[in-house]
């Protein structure tokens, strides 16, 4: 073993904030119930019982504000008890009717379902946060916050805008968590210079970054991306080694894409009768995705031409690729200098969700890391703290994106987006700067205009509509927060708040109630953003 090396995984937990109380079933609520059953909760129970075991190990999770809001929602959280008995429901009449050969897929799912009801109306008390607190409080997991709705901060408008973000996550991880985070997760790890002066003015130690934004920053360090650097400032960089990471995420190039494995594209709500789905799923009775599919990838071959899921030889299949990995990063660990550290990243929903056996394969990577005991699985503060010297470098603006680029949240279909997003930002900074000392009702539209244009500017909505992904809804919430954002500012200019409409708004999308919109407004004016 290379004394003082040691190995982080990085587990990025976030969905875009989904509430519509005004329809009994809406179908992308259920982004956040497929979330909870296949990855947040699976992922809990794991970490739970690796404890029991006394495995040694910690992982380090963000929990992003709009996800900690939904989950601590009445509303979605009864929804999705109900969203559980459905699924149940309908895979006991599967029971009944399925050919053989998808029989043990159906136990599965089964089993599966019980499970997450059984975690969540016991241990989880209908709260998943309470159990992130409960492994943070043991040590398990190492949380994190990120901006508070997943903005790309480097194409906000101002130094305010990006300031709001970022203090709004911070103050949103206080309440949920009861203490500071240590660090920040950057929307899509986008960054560009500057942005660690405002990181560290909310007390954050530390963000995280893909490897090509030191590879290409002043200067490239020595050490590459196999240990954290400090920007001038002070403030610590994790660099994410895609090399690694690739093998993990990666359909194409990596493990994800064997033949054996679950094949998410073909879903079993497009092949059964609609007048099913909807009386145990509720909603329309449309074909619909279920969250349900009986086949494997089988390999380069039509959806029609899949062959039945063998969950006992998908499992074995990721114990073994489990097995590679932990040679690969022994290997890095080996190669690398004394006291450095390989950081791995990843988003939590990959495994489970998008990858079927994604947390079979890291349960796995967990114990074989254990038992080998070469190396530790580490906190970032942990490292931080032991206080290794480290390289002084200025990051390049970069993402984890396609090309380390902003392109994908700027093409022809979305880069409309920015234009009135900006346009928003600059009215409400010159607002919140004009009518710092407001009170009662014109402090309150304030602040609700300042939830609008932060959910406006969720990374999320240009994403979707770039991939083609429910396209049509991230199009429609951007105009709504955009119209909701100007109505409430020109309330503030005419000078004449409309009561029974604030209301409206507030109850709509009831998040941040923490939030202050003097955020957009600090005493002494910065430049903007370029």
């Amino acid at each position: 073993m290379n004394a003082g090396a040691a190995f982080a995984i990085v587990l990025h937990s976030h969905l875009p904030f989904v509430r519509h109380p005004e329809y009994p079933v809406f179908l992308e609520e259920e982004w956040l119930f497929e979330a909870l059953s296949e990855s947040y909760l699976p992922l809990l129970d794991a970490a739970f019982r690796l404890k029991g075991e006394n495995v040694a190990f910690r992982l380090n999770v963000t929990v992003s504000p709009t996800l900690c809001e939904m989950l601590a929602d009445d509303l979605l959280m009864s929804r999705y008890e109900w969203y559980l008995e459905g699924r149940l429901s309908f895979l006991e009449e599967e029971r009944q009717i399925v050919e053989r050969p998808f029989l043990p897929v159906v136990e599965m799912y089964i089993e599966r379902y019980v499970k997450c009801r059984d975690l969540f109306l016991g241990p989880c008390r209908r709260r998943p946060l309470r159990l992130f607190r409960l492994l943070r409080d043991a040590g398990v997991f190492e949380l994190i916050t990120c901006p508070a709705t997943h903005a790309l901060l480097p194409l906000l408008a101002t130094e305010e805008g990006v300031r709001a973000q970022i203090g709004v996550g911070v103050e949103n991880f206080r309440r949920h968590f009861g203490d500071s985070p240590g660090g920040i997760w950057l929307s899509e790890c986008a960054y560009s210079p500057g942005m660690e002066k405002t990181i560290a003015g909310e007390g954050l130690d530390y963000f995280l970054l893909d490897g090509h934004a030191l590879l290409t920053g002043d200067p490239p360090p020595a050490s590459g991306v196999d240990a954290p650097v400090r920007c001038p400032n002070g403030v610590v960089v994790f660099p994410r080694n895609a090399d690694l990471s690739e093998r993990v995420w990666s359909r194409d190039h990596g493990y994800p894409g064997d033949v054996r494995y679950r094949e998410f594209h073909r879903d079993l709500g497009f092949e059964r009768d609609p007048s099913r789905l909807r009386r145990h799923l509720g909603g329309a009775a449309i074909k619909r995705n279920t969250g349900i599919k009986y086949y494997r990838i089988t390999g380069d071959v039509d959806l029609s031409e899949k062959e039945p899921y063998d969950p006992t030889a998908a499992e074995s299949t990721a114990d073994r690729h489990a097995a590679h990995f932990v040679g690969l990063v022994s290997g890095a660990v080996r190669d690398a200098a004394p006291r450095r550290l390989i950081t791995v990243a990843f988003d939590t929903e990959l495994f489970g969700h998008w990858w079927h056996e994604g947390l079979r394969f890291l349960e796995t990577v967990i114990r074989l890391v254990d038992e080998k005991g070469s190396f530790p699985l580490t906190g970032l503060s942990e490292f931080l703290f032991e206080g290794s010297a480290m390289e002084t470098v200025q990051p390049a603006a970069s993402s984890w994106g396609e090309g380390n680029s902003f392109e994908f949240w700027l093409r022809d279909g979305n880069d409309w987006i920015y234009r009135h997003l900006r346009h928003g930002e600059r009215r409400l900074v010159a607002l919140a700067r004009r009518h710092r000392a407001s009170t009662g009702l014109p402090e309150r539209v304030l602040n609700q205009a300042a939830r609008e244009l932060l959910l406006a500017q969720s990374s999320d909505w240009a994403f979707l509509i770039a991939s083609g992904d429910a396209a049509s809804y991230a199009e429609k919430r951007t105009k709504e927060h955009l119209s909701r954002l100007l109505d409430l500012l020109s309330m503030i200019e005419r000078g004449k708040p409309d009561r029974r409409r604030l209301e409206i708004l507030e109850k709509r999308d009831p998040l941040f109630p923490e939030i202050d919109f003097r955020l957009f407004a600090p005493v002494v004016s910065s430049p903007p953003v370029s």
